[in-house]
């Protein structure tokens, strides 16, 4: 991988790890999603899935940044 795909890399993770922490804060307000057909999303479900691909980012984007250094 070379040093440009790297920092392409980084930013993209980490505006999706952005993203997501936004989702996560949405829920802690009590924000309620609904499928198409209106069927009500788990959203303790939805939290636990957000926090833990926010764990599997920060993961993979201080492996990023090893690789970087």
């Amino acid at each position: 991988m070379t040093v440009a795909e790297n920092g392409t890399d980084l930013a993209r993770l980490a505006a999706r790890r952005v993203t997501l922490i936004y989702r996560l804060d949405l829920i802690a307000k009590g924000a309620q999603l609904s499928y198409e057909d209106g069927t009500l999303v788990d959203m303790a479900s939805e939290q636990t899935r957000l926090e833990d691909e926010v764990a599997r980012l920060d993961r993979l984007i201080e492996a990023l940044e090893r690789l970087a250094d």
